[in-house]
Order: C-alpha cells, then sequence, then structure tokens
C-alpha cells in the first residue's frame, strides 16, 4: 500500500515538470453549498487534467530497458493524454488503447501528443483488456491508470499541495473512478491532518467504490454509460480500496442531470470549464449530497477535457435542469389569431421562444383544435411557475413535455 513517504517522493521527482494549479476560493460556490469553498482547479494542467502527477512519476521510475521497448495504457482519454504527454518528452515510445466511445477531442489530443492510439473496447474496462494482452504480445510496459503505486504516489502529491494553499483546510471532496486520485489525496492529507475529512463521489450508473467497500473486494460492475466518462469505471482497484477504506470518510453518488447542472453552473459563474468526472465532486456539493456544512472545503475539478458536441447537449441538459429550458405543450383553438394570443402572453411574462411545432391529428386532439409544442427559455422555475399561472388565467390548459 502506498505510504506518506512514498508521495512525498514522487513529488520531489515531478515538482519540477508538473504544473502547480491554483486552489482558488470560490464566493459563489461558498454561497450556493453553505460551505467555504476553494476550487482546485486541475483542469488547468498542460493536458486538461489530474492524470499527468500519476503519469509523469510512473515513467520517470521505468527503467532503462523499458524506456526503450515503450509503454502502453489503457484509458477513456486523461490518463492517455498525460501518458502520451510525458513519454514524448522524454522520447519513449507510448501506446494507448482507448474505448471506441472516446470522445473525439480526447483521442485528438491523445495523437497530438504523441501516443499510438488504438481504439478498442465499448469502455475502459475492454480496453484495459486489449493493452494487457499487445503488452505482453510485444513487450511494452504497461501503465495503469489508477492501480499502480507510482501513479496513486503522483496523484497524491496534490494532496500535498491542498495543504500548503489552504492550510486551515477542513475537507476535500473528489470524484471517484478506479480510486487513484482519492486514494493518493487521501493518504497525504490524512497522515499530515486526520481531522480533514475526505468525501469521495461517484456517478450513480457506476458506484465501483461503495460496492467494492460493501463487499470488502472490488466488484465487476455491469456495464452502464455516464457523462463522466472519467470515472466510468466498473471495478475499483485492488491498490486503491485499502487506501480508500482507511482513509475516506464518506462517499456519496450524483445522477446525470446534477452533473449537467454542475458543468453548467462552473461555466457560467466561475467561468470554468469542467468535463463530467470533473464537474461530478461540485455536483455533489451543489446538491447537499454531503454531510459537509459549514467547511473550509477543497473541491477538486479534476478535467476539462469535454467534446464540444457534448457539452452543448450537457448544457441544454443543466438548463433543463436548471428550469431554464421548458417545453409546454398547450391546447389551442385552430383558427386565426388564436396562436398571436399565446404568443403575447409569452412575450408580456418575458420568455423567449426557442421552438415551436403544431399538431392537429395526434395526442387526441379535438376537431377544431390544435396542439402547440413549445420550447421556451425562461429565467428559472420561479418564472415557469408565473408563466403557467398567466396562460391559465387567459384560459390556456397546458402540460410539461420532458
Amino acid at each position: 500500500m502506498v505510504h506518506l513517504r512514498d508521495i512525498e517522493e514522487a513529488r520531489a521527482r515531478i515538482r519540477d515538470a508538473i504544473y502547480l494549479s491554483p486552489c482558488s476560493h470560490s464566493e459563489t460556490f461558498s454561497q450556493l453549498t453553505g460551505n467555504d469553498i476553494y476550487l482546485k482547479l486541475e483542469n488547468l494542467q498542460m493536458t486538461g487534467s489530474f492524470k499527468e502527477h500519476g503519469a509523469l512519476n510512473r515513467i520517470m521510475a521505468l527503467t532503462p530497458d523499458e524506456q526503450l521497448r515503450g509503454v502502453i495504457a489503457a484509458s477513456a482519454g486523461n490518463h492517455a493524454q498525460a501518458v502520451a504527454y510525458h513519454a514524448a518528452r522524454r522520447g519513449i515510445r507510448s501506446v494507448i488503447v482507448m474505448p471506441v466511445a472516446t470522445p473525439i477531442v480526447k483521442v485528438g489530443a491523445t495523437k497530438g501528443y504523441g501516443g499510438e492510439v488504438v481504439l478498442q473496447g465499448d469502455n475502459y474496462d475492454e480496453a484495459y483488456q486489449e493493452a494487457l494482452r499487445r503488452s505482453e504480445a510485444e513487450g511494452l510496459t504497461l501503465l495503469h491508470a489508477f492501480d499502480d503505486d507510482a501513479v496513486i504516489a503522483g496523484q497524491g502529491t496534490i494532496g500535498l499541495e491542498l495543504l500548503e494553499q489552504c492550510p486551515d483546510l477542513e475537507a476535500v471532496v473528489v470524484p471517484i473512478g478506479g480510486g487513484g486520485l482519492i486514494g493518493g489525496i487521501a493518504c497525504a492529507v490524512k497522515e499530515n491532518n486526520p481531522s480533514v475529512r475526505i468525501v469521495g463521489v461517484e456517478t450513480e450508473s457506476i458506484p465501483s467504490m461503495t460496492v467494492a467497500l460493501a463487499q470488502g473486494k472490488p466488484v465487476t460492475l455491469p456495464p452502464a454509460t455516464t457523462i463522466a466518462d472519467g470515472i466510468a469505471v466498473r471495478r475499483a482497484g485492488d491498490r486503491t480500496l485499502p487506501l480508500v477504506s482507511k482513509y475516506v470518510d464518506e462517499i456519496v453518488t450524483v445522477e446525470e442531470e446534477e452533473i449537467a447542472n454542475a458543468i453548467l453552473v462552473l461555466l457560467e459563474r466561475e467561468k470554468t470549464l469542467a468535463e463530467g468526472a470533473g464537474a461530478a465532486a461540485m455536483a455533489a456539493m451543489l446538491q447537499h449530497k454531503t454531510s459537509l456544512q459549514g467547511k473550509r472545503t477543497v473541491v477538486m475539478v479534476c478535467g476539462g477535457n469535454i467534446d464540444v458536441t457534448l457539452l452543448s447537449r450537457i448544457i441544454e441538459r443543466g438548463l433543463v435542469k436548471d428550469g431554464r429550458l421548458v417545453r409546454l405543450r398547450i391546447s389551442i383553438p385552430d383558427h386565426p389569431g388564436a396562436l398571436q394570443g399565446l404568443t403575447r402572453i409569452i412575450a408580456s411574462q418575458r420568455a423567449n421562444i426557442v421552438q415551436m411545432t403544431h399538431d392537429r391529428a395526434y395526442f387526441g386532439v379535438h376537431l377544431g383544435d390544435t396542439l402547440v409544442d413549445i420550447t421556451l427559455e425562461t429565467r428559472g422555475r420561479e418564472h415557469v411557475v408565473e408563466l403557467i399561472a398567466a396562460m391559465r388565467a387567459a384560459g390556456y390548459t397546458e402540460e410539461r413535455v420532458m
């Protein structure tokens, strides 16, 4: 198991080659969550995530022979980019196996950093099996994304940074995939200050660490999809589980819409771009999923590599979750001027029409009437209530369309 000494040695080894990301105070999120919030912005690393710490520490531990033969890794994207970038800087060949559904931006970036990308498998676990096969067949050194002591120790150096950047730290909230990040941070922080609470956050669809803790061993969960692809790990690590069991105080889960909303709020209120995994910890805080209250808390924003097309969909989902995008189905008389009356009410309530469709044949529409499906931009849930009240006062009937 990784110890504090390993983390301290890792920091001495990599500190000159890794950007010291800011840990900035957020007045906005402090007000929204009821805690004194600091954001550790690992999304500002060269490759866009915290993975550089662990990847570089593992690469610097390679023997001369291993460097000559090259390395291989399996990753949904962030570990891939970190390995490709730091291996290329040292003239080491890197082969990266990524799931077929990996966002294009991550595939392109990994190639750009010098990695030889192989797309294989529907998820991380299948990609890992292919990486393991190629490692044995081609003599490449496998750099595991999280279940490796050198990788865990490298990620743990972030914990040492937090203690220096926020000396009065009372809690840290960290996303969990395989457990490398939270295991390393928890060890570094708790060994220096046992009173600091460590809270982990998983997606509700793939809570692999929660299940592993409950059963006392890593368990492979069924495949599932999530917008937090960076933590979509179906099986917790054998090396990370003991660290989490020893040092982590609490683990909570978040839903897809909650993650989407966190991405939106981070972007809109803090001008900070986070991917799904990078926003999971903030999602837990915004939804008050943790037991933290009034604590000086660092929230890990651990990655910002997100495909722009996915980002547009996530923003839309976040707007729906926040009540600022709503679709209503309204019955109106089918005669000239009826639609104008409806739009006049919408305009008077200062809502904006995004899309509108008419239907006279479906959904049980009465002869002489038509249904209007209308998508509106609003200021939020209270505004929607006011808008619906104005429509009902004018004699219109409506239903929400999800």
